[in-house]
């Protein structure tokens, strides 16, 4: 059974490609909706109504801090899930147990986390983190050792290189654990992603590739009992027909700030992270190519995105049917999960809930009633 989730911009929201960060140099006239209190509820009530399960909300230096808002957004809405990032460096794995069994409690089980190691340097150092890439997944792996052991029935001890405690954890304040979403490309990551995470997440890649890390990290995980499931990071760029959808990629790559996507490009060059890596491989030689049409990696796949955003930087670019069957593809490949967004958030939320996951979920449930040939 797949599920679907969206975005939740909390840097702010505008009809034009924005970044996540403070120090990539988006010019701020493309975010012409503040991340105020109401609008985020805008987008949070649109996904809910639009069938999706969850929101995604980043972390960083240019956003709102995530619990405190998802917090914030329980009261208007009913069933929606908060998928809240956070960077386990910046937070002990006690006080983030007892964060989310509370959210869990106040939100009748409606919480997820998505855990963030981090991969720009100078980010990293603003906020105080001085560690090195492998060191910091290290940590990564010790805060989600010590985080699950926190919900069990019983106060936990631990002596680590990163975290030590003694009868630690929180009986009497008892709740669902909540599923531990995690992304990231390198070695290193891999392995964190087979021992602690539920959900490994990917941004979007030509599906070869993507299959390639499922099937290594799935086998990484079966070797230690484990079967997470799979899920990728897209934006979808879906209309009623194929021209007018690139037509819209069109106008969304001339929408991008020359000075802005210059000053990201020379940045990402200068960060740790290995998927950060893979993106920006994507989008060598794009700049030179004059539509977005010609800056697909693979059908239907516009790295153009990438040019500008950090992190995921990569869109379904298509008429609604085409979108619907690209996700089939990732779906039958063994992808459960995936977490999609466009500009502006609101209207997608709307048009992606109404034309494009019916669509998805006809082709899948036909999929499943075919019977197999012998």
């Amino acid at each position: 059974m797949s599920s679907f989730h969206w975005f939740l911009p909390t840097n702010g929201d505008g009809r034009h490609v924005a970044n996540v960060v403070a120090a990539a140099g988006v010019a701020r006239r493309v975010l012409t909706r503040p991340a105020s209190l109401a609008y985020l509820g805008q987008i949070a009530r649109a996904a809910e109504q639009s069938g999706f399960d969850a929101v995604l909300t980043p972390t960083g230096a240019a956003c709102e801090d995530a619990w405190i808002t998802t917090a914030a957004l329980l009261s208007v809405t009913e069933r929606l899930r908060f998928l809240v990032a956070f960077r386990p460096g910046f937070l002990l794995p006690t006080l983030a147990a007892q964060q989310a069994a509370t959210f869990q409690r106040l939100s009748g089980g409606r919480l997820a986390v998505n855990i963030v190691t981090g991969g720009d340097p100078a980010e990293q150092r603003a906020y105080g983190d001085t560690l090195s890439h492998d060191e910091r997944y290290a940590r990564t792996a010790e805060f989600l050792q010590v985080f699950a052991g926190l919900w069990g029935p019983t106060r936990l001890s631990h002596d680590g290189p990163h975290y030590t405690l003694t009868d630690g954890g929180f009986p009497s304040l008892q709740a669902p654990r909540p599923d531990v979403y995690f992304g990231g490309a390198s070695p290193a990551a891999e392995a964190v992603a087979a021992r602690h995470a539920d959900v490994y997440l990917a941004w979007g890649e030509p599906l070869p590739d993507l299959v390639e890390r499922l099937r290594r990290v799935r086998a990484a995980a079966a070797a230690l009992g484990r079967s997470p499931r799979f899920g990728v990071r897209l934006h979808v760029i879906s209309r009623d027909t194929a021209d007018e959808a690139w037509g819209e990629a069109d106008r969304l790559l001339a929408g991008m700030d020359p000075e802005a996507r210059a000053a990201a490009q020379a940045r990402f060059t200068t960060m740790e992270s290995v998927g950060q890596a893979r993106m920006t491989s994507l989008t060598q030689g794009l700049a030179a190519l004059g539509s977005a049409y010609d800056q697909q990696v693979a059908p239907n796949l516009w790295a153009g995105i990438g040019l500008l955003r950090e992190g995921a930087g990569t869109a379904l670019v298509g008429s609604h049917d085409e979108v619907a069957d690209r996700l089939a593809e990732l779906a039958t490949a063994g992808f459960d999960e995936f977490i999609l967004s466009g500009w502006p958030h609101v209207e997608e939320a709307y048009r992606v809930g109404e034309e494009v996951l019916p669509r998805f979920a006809a082709r899948t449930s036909a999929a499943e009633t075919v019977p197999a040939l012998g």
